[in-house]
């Protein structure tokens, strides 16, 4: 009887063991998958390369920033997002030209299930000018963005 106590107690704990490494395993594939997100459509797609293509991959449909103006919640729609990163591709856009190289710091990924947060902080030429919280949630065709909301550091 006791054996049997033993042995049983013994493959809980495996059991357990193995449940919480599987979870972690899980967990880090999730942020391994948003951060490579954030990376393509965003920092790539919206600033480094402006690959509009890749802004729509990323973003869903309705994704929109969000800021205050006053006591008015202003909202910046992706679709007039892509619409400016393509014109200014259009324009001859530079991705070598230094003041159009944004260096990232992802200084925290959150994920719960199928909803994360990112905050990212975006440097230019050496100064910090966002901070950029992204909110994500995965749809069966994985992870999209799906708002933003930022602070413009003042120069």
């Amino acid at each position: 009887m006791k054996a049997t106590i033993k042995i049983l107690s013994i493959a809980a704990i495996c059991i357990s063991i193995m449940a919480f490494a599987v979870k972690k395993s899980e967990d880090k594939a999730n942020v391994d998958a948003v951060k490579e997100l954030v990376t393509n459509a965003y920092i790539n797609g919206a600033f480094n390369k402006l690959d509009a293509d890749a802004m729509e991959k990323g973003f869903h449909e309705d994704f929109s920033i969000y800021s205050a103006k006053g006591e008015e919640l202003r909202k910046y729609p992706i679709s007039n997002w892509v619409e400016s990163t393509r014109k200014r591709v259009a324009n001859g856009y530079d991705p070598n030209d230094e003041k159009n190289v944004w260096k990232p710091t992802f200084a925290s990924v959150d994920v719960t299930g199928g909803a994360a947060q990112v905050k990212v902080e975006l440097r230019n030429q050496g100064e910090l000018v966002y901070t950029d919280y992204l909110s994500l949630l995965k749809f069966e065709s994985g992870w999209r963005i799906v708002a933003k909301v930022y602070h413009g550091h003042k120069k």
